[in-house]
């Protein structure tokens, strides 16, 4: 009996002894997940800081990319000047198609031109893109030119002083016929996703339910093996670009359960992704969980491991498949694995409303809406 009363004693108190110690485990579990954050933010600053000191070496579309990103996430305004570059160019191209290029021949023209530049490339990619895109030509001028940089104005709360006359031209088009060809899907699809939401944006042709449907017909899931690396980053592209468009890149949170079948296949997935995606489309797919809010979703931790891992710690940054360190060429990538690993927030900025000093000087042919 003596020996009974023991053994009870003994085992409330060892499992006093547990129960005492999960404060503490807990708080070291929390320790170490912060510890965790300080390591890729450390990963993320050596991106930054390669980027950040040749900024304003890179090519105006680059250098806007970056800074529009960047600014999106932290608000912080050493960004403003290299923003102010991006305008500058957005209001460039819709000067040029507001005089230059708007009449049947001028845009036919315009297209053919911007056709024969995939005449000598011999990738996958670009020969499909030639393949399938000399039956539409002019879908590189309105959607590859036009319809992101009036997207763009319109972000920003601008518009392009001949506005009416763009917009004639994108209703002389009929968008359904470029977004639901299966062959336009297979050579454009992450350019595709972006154009129906900027239609719809603009308070155009809405589009996007027409183009997910046939998107899902063309990479049906169970025929995943039969297609090509390139083919199956393009399905991943398609899909991670359907989010970031739904959030008007980084300016707002989605909703998991709008896109439903896209979470559920890169949860499914996520280990062949790794495995056979480019490191731009692996960020990707950890920051669209990140704008829906799944910060602890094991996909992102994966994500995040692997990024940090391709860092080359010697040049700064992620290099590419083959090896190059090009700082512009890279600027996609590397401004990917920044918001990845060091994700702050969705804003939307900036706008003439709430940063006007960002566009005291408006560049020639814009206007506030």
């Amino acid at each position: 009996m003596l020996l009974r009363k023991k053994y009870i004693a003994l085992s409330i108190g060892a499992s006093l002894f547990l129960l005492s110690t999960l404060p503490n485990w807990s708080e070291a579990t929390q320790v170490q997940a912060q510890q965790q954050e300080k390591s890729y933010q450390y990963f993320a600053d050596i991106i930054r800081k390669t980027y950040e000191s040749q900024l304003y070496t890179l090519p105006a579309f680059e250098e806007g990319h970056y800074a529009l990103r960047m600014y999106r996430q932290t608000s912080n305004d050493k960004y403003h000047a290299a923003i102010w570059s991006d305008l500058a160019r957005v209001a460039s191209r819709l000067n040029r198609y507001a005089e230059e290029v708007h009449t049947p021949e001028q845009i036919y023209m315009n297209s053919q031109s911007r056709l024969a530049d995939y005449l000598d490339k011999t990738d996958e990619r670009s020969k499909l893109r030639y393949t399938v895109t000399k039956h539409n030509p002019e879908y590189l001028y309105l959607g590859i030119g036009l319809l992101g940089s009036m997207a763009r104005a319109d972000e920003y709360g601008l518009k392009h002083k001949q506005d009416a006359k763009l917009r004639e031209i994108i209703r002389r088009y009929d968008f359904s016929h470029y977004v639901t060809n299966e062959g336009m899907i297979k050579a454009w699809a992450a350019q595709l996703a972006n154009q129906v939401y900027w239609l719809k944006q603009l308070g155009e042709q809405d589009v996007v339910q027409p183009f997910i449907e046939a998107f899902r017909n063309t990479y049906p899931d169970n025929l995943d093996e039969n297609l090509t690396n390139q083919q199956y980053g393009n399905k991943l592209y398609g899909m991670t670009h359907i989010i970031f468009a739904d959030s008007q890149y980084y300016q707002h949170a989605v909703s998991e359960t709008e896109h439903q079948w896209i979470f559920d296949y890169f949860r499914s997935n996520i280990d062949t992704i790794l495995l056979k995606a480019k490191e731009d489309i692996i960020a990707e797919v950890g920051i669209s969980f990140l704008l829906a809010g799944l910060n602890n979703d094991p996909v992102v931790e994966k994500t995040r491991l692997h990024i940090k891992e391709a860092i080359n710690r010697d040049q700064g940054m992620i290099p590419s498949t083959s090896g190059d360190f090009d700082l512009s060429h890279g600027e996609h990538r590397n401004v990917l694995a920044i918001m990845l690993l060091d994700w702050q927030q969705v804003n939307s900025i900036p706008t003439i409303e709430k940063q006007p000093k960002v566009f005291a000087s408006l560049p020639y042919g814009l206007v506030s809406k």
